[in-house]
């Protein structure tokens, strides 16, 4: 356990960010999810939602640009 009160206030504010980034990776995934088993004639629109909630997901640090830019263009790609 922490001695110094700085970094037992660093164990607070680590445990508070990784919930936050658990929940935000959560929906993340369920959105992943709920677009895998979606029907194909009506993806369009879901892709345009899941292509924001990935854009959320890089301004929070959650996921890096490069893997969310891999993504949408994977889905991009799949729904025409």
């Amino acid at each position: 356990m922490p001695q110094h009160k700085s970094a037992k206030k660093r164990v607070k504010t680590n445990l508070k960010s990784q919930a936050r980034n658990r929940a935000a990776r959560s929906t993340l995934k369920t959105k992943l999810k709920e677009l895998h088993d979606m029907p194909e004639d009506s993806k369009e629109q879901a892709v345009k939602e899941h292509q924001a909630v990935m854009d959320k997901a890089v301004n929070k640090g959650i996921v890096h640009r490069n893997k969310a830019a891999r993504m949408k263009s994977r889905f991009s790609r799949g729904s025409k």
